[in-house]
């Protein structure tokens, strides 16, 4: 890993070593973020192919029961009833944070409107479709709602790990190198210091002059 290029000084080395510190403190936290999101994400998405497989099954109960009214009444009748219905559904969509990531709550507020046409006056096959149909809209929140969540989870989850790896593959490895590199060139700075002061010693001795004194005898 190349390191990073800053003259080999105890300012900078101290630098570097408060940025690594940082750095692993950082790691540890991604890495506990990354653990309960991926908790949270297995749960969530656990959730979400339930509420689809509800959705699934009840689809095809309810367009089961359409194709069977089509084929007893007529799909020009079908069509009429249909129109005779009014009204829509509300939902209210609130947002909460999950780890950091926000994800929608989403709540049916309006009921499905009131039939406009009574029971007895249609075939059983219809009145299971349209009961099965209103049965499927009141799972659609929910399944917005954990899907939703889900894929916003997983788009967390990805990013944090783009974070972690970075962490741990390419900036601390880098600020560790950059560390051993000033740590190694101070101690060769300082081997070469003393030396250099002992050579001066040794000489000083050699000639017979007191360490203090290097200028040589006084006139």
């Amino acid at each position: 890993m190349p390191r990073l290029k800053v003259p080999p000084t105890r300012s900078n080395l101290i630098r570097v070593r408060q940025t690594l510190s940082l750095a692993r403190e950082g790691h540890t936290l991604l890495d506990r973020k990354r653990e309960v999101l991926t908790l949270n994400l297995i749960h969530t998405a656990h959730d979400a192919e339930q509420v689809q497989q509800e959705v699934a099954r009840k689809l095809n109960v309810a367009y089961e029961a359409l194709r069977v009214a089509n084929l007893m009444m007529g799909r020009e009748k079908v069509q009429w009833v249909s129109l005779a219905t009014e009204g829509q559904s509300e939902i209210k969509t609130l947002l909460r944070s999950l780890m950091g990531v926000v994800v929608p709550t989403v709540e049916l507020t309006r009921q499905p409107p009131d039939l406009a046409f009574g029971l007895g006056d249609t075939e059983a096959a219809l009145d299971g479709a349209l009961v099965a149909f209103r049965e499927v809209l009141a799972l659609l929140p929910t399944l917005v709602e954990t899907v939703t969540a889900m894929w916003r989870l997983a788009t967390e989850l990805q990013r944090t790990q783009r974070r972690v790896n970075a962490l741990e593959h390419i900036l601390i490895p880098q600020y560790q190198e950059t560390a051993k590199f000033i740590e190694e060139s101070l101690e060769e700075k300082d081997r070469e210091d003393y030396f250099r002061l002992k050579r001066v010693k040794t000489l000083t001795a050699r000639r017979g002059l007191p360490e203090g004194d290097r200028s040589g005898p006084h006139v």
